[in-house]
């Protein structure tokens, strides 16, 4: 059992754009929730890494997480093709770099990116951790076959509280406080 250690840990945010959310599942608690993923992880010193699928297409980032992303960590999207954010070389490029080992992961949608980056990062011998509250697709069974076909695969699941709450680790500190300001 591997517990999160923010040391090595590292977010993945994929593909929560414009065009794409309105017709996702619970879109609205997902939007949220990555919000409080990016906030909470920005006061962790958890780096965020946001990937966006066809954006000519599919537009940019909602607007909810590109703002927390903007006053945290800047906005900085890595534009991909394939539907593993895996098969982009930029992403690998960048993961790489961060020299951490266990990647959070958020977004849309479940059944397909989500399901195909958390896949090649298992092979590529990342720990993974899905956020079962802050994924989606269009139906709730593409959901829930993913994150059953995940967690089968290797991954763990988690919500964003529980996430938030195991990285900070300790009540009674500045970081404890902001964190849970956040998740109520």
């Amino acid at each position: 059992m591997t517990i999160l250690n923010r040391a090595e840990s590292f977010l993945v945010i994929v593909d929560v754009q414009e065009k794409l959310m309105p017709v996702i599942d619970d879109h609205q608690n997902v939007e949220r929730n990555l919000d409080r993923l990016v906030r909470g992880g920005h006061v962790l010193d958890i780096r965020a890494i946001v990937t966006e699928q066809y954006t000519k297409g599919l537009g940019h980032t909602v607007p909810l997480v590109r703002t927390a992303l903007e006053a945290t960590f800047g906005y900085e999207p890595i534009e991909k093709s394939t539907f593993s954010a895996f098969g982009c070389g930029e992403f690998v490029a960048v993961i790489r770099n961060l020299h951490r080992k266990q990647a959070i992961v958020a977004g849309i949608e479940t059944h397909v990116c989500v399901y195909q980056t958390v896949r090649d990062l298992l092979a590529n011998g990342f720990d993974v951790t899905v956020i079962a509250d802050a994924v989606s697709s269009r139906t709730p069974a593409n959901r829930e076959i993913a994150l059953r076909r995940m967690v089968s695969d290797g991954a763990k699941l988690s919500s964003t509280e529980m996430v938030l709450f195991e990285l900070t680790g300790v009540s009674g500190t500045d970081e404890f406080r902001e964190v849970a300001r956040l998740v109520r």
